[in-house]
């Protein structure tokens, strides 16, 4: 994204394309108003209306071509800074929902001096001018891609600032130690206050408060990103049939023929607030099949990355070779033993896989019986704490994981530094280095390269 300018009014659809009730047209910058003005006229009042409006109020009326005929009947809200989104006058136009007149009223309003917005250049605007900041602003695009309610929530945590916060408050702990460290060297004849700890204790608590936020990095891309649930098993054990009975509707083709499923087929799922990618994959067994080959192969790659592991097994049918060298490359702390066609009967001795992946939950995918019991086995497995009113913070973008992380090491180095009892000019280039680090993550020390490739992944209109 190229490097914007405040002194431009934009304009963006912020609503998606397509059939429904209303679509929303925002305009945002110094001349929003009187861009609007030029094309809205209201009921029963005369041009300049809204020049004259109060802020945060709604006005009916049409927009107008240049002839004067009508393009749309519309709501028009008019917001004036600095209580607005972008902290600049904004005006938001409601009109009919649908790709035509929504596309129309817009190219009216481009027509008279606004500028198509960017991708996430309202965002950007609310950052550049002080509303929020860098990590806020992610939290707006983890909020409109949140699965669950509780990943809302944690996003919604994150946009008032909590993570904010906490880094913040780890941020000026470090300052205060690097400025007292700096006024040492740059001032080594004159009496300096000292620091309220020792620096090495000082320095042990932000390492502590660092690792306590990484810690959370799991949990918060769980809820962000979804818990990688993958179904394996040999061929035909029911594994299209268990992930169509998870997501409650026909998803992927059930046939009595062995090596059906070619590829991976991935679906979301949310389960009791906890957000699944359910993937079912190949049978996995040796084949001459160059197609199902491709397959198995990719079923490999997906285990691989699985948070958990359902392995299917035919409980009625019986085990063989095949299941037993499946299971050989399964890694039981991820993994769930799940005895599918209960409804067949029960012709099969699990004892040997039972040693290795614990109890096994029975099922029938096909009579969606048992499917309690096994959505519990995956909460339990996947260990993670309830999303509750508490005061929880968590990390949930990858960037701020690297960025603690970074910080971290940048802290530990300090620490060596200070117990090798090297002087303070070393100490202070890894604090420096910590700072910068974390500032990364609000946006204080956020270089223009990365803000710009922030914004161009949000959509247009946000």
């Amino acid at each position: 994204m190229p490097a914007i300018s405040l002194i431009d009014t934009i304009a963006a659809i912020s609503t998606p394309l397509g059939e429904g009730g209303i679509g929303v047209i925002r305009v945002s910058g110094p001349d929003a108003v009187e861009i609007v003005d030029k094309v809205f006229v209201p009921a029963g009042k005369g041009a300049g209306y809204l020049k004259t409006v109060p802020s945060h109020t709604v006005h009916y009326g049409h927009i107008i071509t240049d002839q004067g005929d009508y393009i749309d009947e519309v709501l028009v809200t008019v917001m004036r800074a600095p209580r607005t989104y972008t902290r600049e006058d904004t005006v938001e136009i409601s009109c009919h929902g649908g790709i035509t007149p929504v596309r129309a009223v817009l190219e009216r309003v481009l027509e008279a001096g606004a500028r198509l917005a960017e991708p996430g250049e309202f965002t950007k605007r609310a950052f550049l001018n002080g509303r929020i900041d860098l990590a806020q602003a992610e939290a707006v695009i983890d909020i409109i891609r949140s699965k669950t309610r509780a990943s809302q929530e944690i996003a919604l945590r994150n946009l008032h600032g909590e993570l904010s916060q906490r880094v913040t408050e780890i941020r000026e702990s470090l300052l205060q130690a690097l400025m007292y460290l700096e006024a040492s060297i740059d001032f080594p004849e004159d009496e300096i206050p000292p620091l309220e700890e020792d620096l090495g204790v000082i320095l042990k608590t932000i390492k502590q408060r660092l690792e306590e936020l990484i810690d959370t990095a799991r949990t918060g891309r769980v809820y962000r990103e979804g818990l990688a649930t993958v179904i394996a098993g040999k061929p035909n054990v029911g594994k299209s049939s268990l992930l169509n009975a998870l997501v409650q509707e026909e998803r992927a083709i059930v046939t009595n023929i062995p090596g059906t499923t070619r590829d991976l087929l991935e679906v979301e799922v949310n389960l009791n607030g906890l957000p699944l990618r359910i993937i079912d994959t190949a049978g996995i067994r040796l084949t001459h099949d160059e197609v199902e080959k491709i397959g198995v192969a990719r079923s490999k790659q997906a285990l691989e990355r699985a948070d958990i592991i359902l392995f299917l097994v035919d409980v009625a049918e019986g085990t063989n070779e095949e299941d037993f060298h499946i299971a050989e490359v399964l890694p039981p702390e991820k993994t769930i033993l799940v005895g599918n066609k209960i409804d067949e009967g029960k012709n099969v001795d699990l004892s040997a896989l039972f040693r290795r992946f614990g109890a096994p939950v029975f099922i029938s995918a096909q009579e969606k019986t048992g499917l309690d019991k096994l959505k519990e086995a995956i909460i339990s497995k996947a260990a993670l704490l309830e999303i509750s009113s508490a005061e929880v913070v968590f990390v949930t973008n990858v960037r701020h994981l690297d960025a603690l992380r970074r910080a971290k090491e940048a802290v530990e180095a300090a620490t060596h530094s200070h117990q090798e009892g090297l002087a303070a000019d070393f100490i202070t280039i890894d604090l420096h280095a910590a700072v910068d680090a974390l500032g990364e993550i609000t946006g204080d020390s956020a270089s223009d390269d990365l803000v710009n490739r922030i914004f161009a992944s949000f959509c247009i209109g946000k």
